[in-house]
């Protein structure tokens, strides 16, 4: 497959390094020093796997200063920034719809996916203005500094679409992995894009009431981690993720 990412963030990034190990990737981002890095073979984020298969595997990627016009990418996978502003109370997906625009100018025949984080009915509301262009949701669950590992030790992949294409897909993630033990969930678009709201929220949220328990514990001289403890042996809530 032939397949063009756009965006060389940690998403980005970690995409087009797994992706480049059985197909041919290339890479394009505003920041012409991350398209340089790529080129030098150095990873453009603060990532140690991504770091060391850039450096020692036999990759088939190349960085770009220029959006390509040519029309022969299988697929073209979106992983620019789409931050949250609370001033308006909505995700900025002004990058995202760019994108979507150029390629649709550009008379793409690719599938796009989309991997930035998006607002539930961001989906089904430019496949309505877009009706050529096949786009597709596939959420990403990376941890910044981790997100190649999380990329090749996926705990589950979600496709918002159920389409032959989205299978194909979904299979260029299953080939590049390396555990293989994980599910994959074929749904709609705004179910894919709620399961990744609602992940996040969740994340947050325990973060959040751990960070509650400490400020209690040392409020009263309370010996955090003793509590810590003894709430994480139960099995519901697990002795992860909160610290």
């Amino acid at each position: 497959m032939k397949i063009l990412t756009i965006g060389l963030g940690y998403v980005g990034t970690a995409n087009a390094v797994l992706l480049s190990q059985k197909n041919e990737v290339v890479c394009y981002d505003l920041n012409t020093d991350r398209v340089d890095q790529i080129n030098k073979k150095i990873s453009p984020i603060e990532d140690v796997e991504a770091s060391q298969y850039l450096s020692q595997k036999n990759l088939n990627i190349k960085g770009v200063i220029e959006l390509p016009s040519d029309n022969d990418f299988d697929f073209v996978i979106i992983a620019t920034p789409t931050n949250y502003d609370p001033d308006t109370n909505y995700f900025d997906t002004s990058t995202v719809e760019s994108c979507i625009e150029k390629l649709n100018f550009q008379n793409s025949k690719a599938t796009i996916i989309i991997r930035s984080t998006l607002p539930v009915g961001f989906i089904e509301r430019v496949q309505k203005e877009y009706p050529n262009q096949e786009i597709i949701f596939v959420p990403e669950f990376l941890r910044e500094g981790k997100a190649l590992y999380d990329s090749l030790h996926p705990s589950r992949i979600v496709v918002g679409s159920h389409s032959n294409q989205a299978k194909k897909f979904a299979q260029l993630l299953l080939d590049g992995a390396i555990s293989k033990k994980f599910e994959v969930l074929y749904t709609k678009s705004t179910e894919a894009e709620s399961s990744k709201l609602f992940s996040n929220a969740y994340l947050a949220m325990r973060v959040t009431f751990f960070n509650e328990l400490d400020t209690f514990s040392m409020s009263r001289n309370l010996d955090t981690e003793e509590i810590v403890k003894a709430v994480s042996l139960d099995p519901r809530i697990g002795d992860y993720y909160n610290n």
